[in-house]
């Protein structure tokens, strides 16, 4: 795993297309338990290096009922995005995730991660990709649609604060949805 986590870190495959240039963000860990997976990092992210080290990761860890600290235990959580670099601004907020990356790694990261319970989808692009057809025509389809795809995937928005409306005008998310985050991620990392 540190020879792998060492050669995506040093990837630049999208150097091209990339407007701050390469710098990949990923967590994980042999043991982990919990995948995360979401779109691609932004500019405080690029910035720190530190995955989901934003307003977005908070309101992710609240979503998780979890401390900063379990969240970035790699034996816990593996935080694996779908585009590993900050993509770019687009007209309505970040670009969208570089199709590379996930082709590229992510079926090494799950090759060298034998202990993975439950992986966490997080927007469309990582709904798409990993659910393939079974994801349904909306986001919002797709999560109210959560208990489907357990109990290995649990699809969620993302926890962006540009996302309040969605969830406004999703109740529902934080009644029927967040309960059984929480409740799996409670006894999935108490397990040693």
């Amino acid at each position: 795993m540190q020879d792998l986590l060492y050669n995506i870190k040093q990837c630049t495959i999208c150097n091209d297309y990339l407007p701050l240039g390469p710098r990949p963000v990923v967590s994980a860990h042999p043991n982990s338990k919990i995948v995360i997976i979401g779109q691609a990092p932004g500019t405080k992210v690029y910035a720190s290096g530190i995955p989901w080290d934003d307003a977005s990761g908070k309101q992710l860890r609240n979503w998780l009922n979890v401390s900063p600290e379990t969240f970035y235990n790699s034996e816990k959580f593996a935080i694996i995005p779908m585009g590993f670099c900050y993509p770019g601004k687009g007209k309505s907020g970040d670009l969208p995730p570089r199709q590379e990356c996930a082709p590229q790694w992510h079926k090494s990261l799950f090759e060298n991660m034998s202990n993975v319970e439950l992986v966490l989808l997080i927007g469309m692009y990582a709904q798409k990709y990993y659910l393939g057809k079974e994801s349904k025509k909306t986001l919002t389809d797709t999560v109210a649609n959560f208990q489907e795809y357990l109990p290995k995937y649990l699809p969620l928005p993302h926890p962006s604060p540009r996302n309040r409306f969605w969830l406004i005008k999703n109740p529902w998310f934080e009644v029927e949805v967040l309960p059984k985050l929480r409740e799996r991620t409670k006894r999935i990392i108490s397990i040693t």
